[in-house]
C-alpha cells in the first residue's frame, strides 16, 4: 500500500500535468464571477429615527380628570400597523414604487416585498427606527419619508379618530339614558300618585303605615290634651258669676289706682307675669302711681251689675277650646280612615311593595349608569382638547432620512477579491479532481502494487529539458499573475468609483 508522501507525490505529479487546466477553470470562474458582479447593482439603506415625547406636565395633571391615553402603547400598535396593505398601498400610490407595477400581480409582490423589507424596531423607550433598502437612493429616501409622514398623520389622526367616535358613542347611549330615565320618572310619579301615603316615600323602615299610625297617635295626643285643656276651664267658669254686682266690681268706689292694681291682681292669677297684657296692666299702674293715683271713684256700679272680666276672657278660651276639640276629632277620623285605607291596600296587594321597589332600583341603576356616561363624556372632551389643542404628545424626528451616498450591499472590493480567491481555488481543485480520476501508472511503484510481477520499464522516448519545464512553470505563473493583476485593476476601479 502506497504511503502518504507517496500519494501526495503521486497526487500533485497529476495535478501538474493538467496545470493549464486548472488555469482555464480558474479564469473561468473569475470572468464569471466578476461579470456577474458587475450585473449586480448597488442596494443603499436610509434610516431615521423617530423619538415621542409624552408632556411630562400636561399628562400628570389630567390624570384622574381625562381618559388616560398613553402614547406609548399607541404608538406601539401604530408600529405594529404600520406596514397594513392600505398603508402600503398609499406609500406605493405617493412614490415612484408605483411606476413599476402595471397589473395587479406586480402590484401585490410589491406590497409582500414591501411588508418585509422595510424595518420598523423600538430601539429604546419612546424612540423608534425605521429603515428602507433599494438600489435606487433616492427612491429609497422618499420611502421612508413618506412612511414617517403616514406615521406621524396616523399618530393624530387615528387618536382623533378614536376621541371623536368614543364621544359620539357616549352621547348616543347618554340620549338613550335620557330617554329612559324619563320614562321611567314618569312611571315612578304615576305609581306614587295612585298609591300616595302606602309607600315607603320618606324611607321608614314601615313605610305609610307607621307614618299613618304615627299622624294618628300625635293627633290622640293633642286631642287629649285639648280635652284636658276645656274642662279646666270649664271648671273654673263654674264657680264665677258671669255678672259682678255694684259692690262687687272690681273698683266700685275706688280711685283708677285702685281699680287698676285690682285688675292686675286678676291678670296674674291667670297668666303669667309675660303676658301681654299683665306687662301693660303694669305699664299703667306705673304710670298712675307717677301721677299720685288721684282721681274721682267710680259711681253708678252700686246701681246695677256689670259683666265679669275674668269670666269673659274664659269663655272666649272655652270657645276657642273647644273650637280645637272638634277640630280635633275631625283629623283623628281623617287620620284614623286613611290607616284603614292603607292597611286595606297593603292587605289586598301584597306585591305592590316589591313592584315600588324594582321600580326604584331600576331608576337607581339607570341614573348611576347615566351620571358616569356624564362624566366619562367630560373626561373624553378634556382628553381629546388635550391631544388636539394642547399638544399633549410630539413627534419628533431625530435622524431624517437623506439620500445614501455609499451603497451598504454589495461590498464590491471584498467580492472582487472574494471571486479571486474562489477561481484560484475551482482551478487547483479541478486539476486535483482530474489527478483523482487518472488511471494511468506514472511509476513501476504503482504497478508492483497491484501485486502483478514487474520485470522492469523503459524510460521515455523523450525527456523535457530543464529550460523547457522552467518556460512552462513561467507561463503558468504569468497567466495566474495576469489573473491577480486583473483583479487589482478591478479593486482600483471599484474602490475610485466608490469614493467619487
Amino acid at each position: 500500500m502506497p504511503q502518504p508522501p507517496d500519494m501526495l507525490r503521486r497526487l500533485l505529479r497529476g495535478a501538474w500535468r493538467r496545470r493549464w487546466i486548472g488555469v482555464g477553470v480558474a479564469w473561468l470562474v473569475c470572468l464569471a464571477g466578476w461579470g456577474g458582479l458587475h450585473l449586480v447593482k448597488d442596494q443603499y439603506r436610509v434610516r431615521a429615527r423617530l423619538y415621542v415625547d409624552a408632556d411630562a406636565v400636561l399628562t400628570p395633571l389630567l390624570r384622574g380628570v381625562a381618559v388616560d391615553t398613553n402614547a406609548t402603547d399607541q404608538l406601539s400598535v401604530l408600529q405594529r400597523t404600520l406596514l397594513s396593505r392600505p398603508n402600503l398601498q398609499t406609500l406605493i400610490s405617493k412614490t415612484d414604487l408605483g411606476l413599476s407595477v402595471n397589473t395587479p400581480d406586480q402590484r401585490e409582490r410589491l406590497i409582500d416585498r414591501l411588508s418585509t423589507a422595510i424595518k420598523m424596531q423600538s430601539e429604546e423607550k419612546n424612540l423608534f427606527s425605521l429603515e428602507y433598502t433599494n438600489a435606487n437612493p433616492r427612491l429609497a429616501r422618499d420611502v421612508v419619508q413618506t412612511l414617517l409622514s403616514i406615521f406621524t398623520e396616523s399618530a393624530t389622526a387615528s387618536n382623533r379618530s378614536e376621541m371623536e367616535n368614543a364621544q359620539q358613542f357616549l352621547r348616543r347611549q347618554i340620549a338613550s339614558y335620557e330617554a329612559q330615565l324619563h320614562a321611567m320618572e314618569e312611571r315612578r310619579a304615576a305609581f306614587r300618585s295612585k298609591y300616595a301615603g302606602v309607600l315607603p316615600l320618606d324611607g321608614t323602615p314601615g313605610g305609610g303605615v307607621e307614618a299613618a299610625r304615627d299622624a294618628l297617635a300625635r293627633v290622640e295626643i293633642q286631642l287629649q290634651d285639648a280635652k284636658a285643656l276645656e274642662a279646666q276651664l270649664k271648671q273654673r267658669m263654674e264657680g264665677m258669676p258671669p255678672v259682678l254686682a255694684g259692690a262687687d266690681v272690681p273698683g266700685g268706689g275706688a280711685t283708677p289706682l285702685a281699680q287698676a292694681e285690682a285688675r292686675l291682681s286678676e291678670l296674674r292669677a291667670l297668666f303669667t307675669d309675660r303676658y301681654p297684657g299683665v306687662i301693660e296692666q303694669e305699664a299703667l299702674v306705673r304710670r298712675l302711681r307717677q301721677s299720685g293715683g288721684g282721681g274721682a271713684a267710680v259711681a253708678g256700679g252700686a246701681r246695677g251689675g256689670v259683666p265679669n272680666p275674668v269670666y269673659d276672657q274664659l269663655a272666649v278660651r272655652m270657645v276657642d277650646a273647644q273650637s280645637s276639640v272638634a277640630s280635633l276629632i275631625h283629623q283623628r277620623e281623617v287620620a284614623r280612615a286613611n290607616l284603614e285605607r292603607i292597611e286595606r291596600i297593603r292587605r289586598d296587594q301584597p306585591g305592590l311593595l316589591a313592584e315600588y321597589e324594582n321600580l326604584d332600583r331600576d331608576y337607581g341603576v339607570l341614573r348611576k349608569n347615566y351620571d358616569e356616561l356624564q362624566a366619562r363624556l367630560q373626561a373624553a372632551t378634556i382628553a381629546a382638547a388635550a391631544d388636539t389643542q394642547a399638544d399633549k404628545v410630539h413627534l419628533r424626528v431625530i435622524d431624517p432620512p437623506e439620500i445614501p451616498l455609499l451603497p451598504v450591499w454589495p461590498s464590491r472590493p471584498l467580492l472582487v477579491a472574494g471571486v479571486l480567491a474562489a477561481g484560484l481555488g475551482a482551478g487547483v481543485g479541478a486539476a486535483v479532481l482530474l489527478a483523482q480520476f487518472d488511471r494511468s501508472f506514472s511509476n513501476l511503484e504503482d504497478l508492483r502494487a497491484l501485486g502483478l510481477p514487474v520485470l522492469g520499464g523503459l524510460p521515455a522516448m523523450s525527456t523535457p529539458s530543464l529550460g523547457r519545464r522552467v518556460l512552462s512553470a513561467a507561463q503558468v505563473v504569468v497567466a495566474l499573475a495576469v489573473l491577480i493583476g486583473l483583479c487589482g485593476g478591478l479593486l482600483l476601479h471599484t474602490m475610485r468609483v466608490s469614493l467619487v
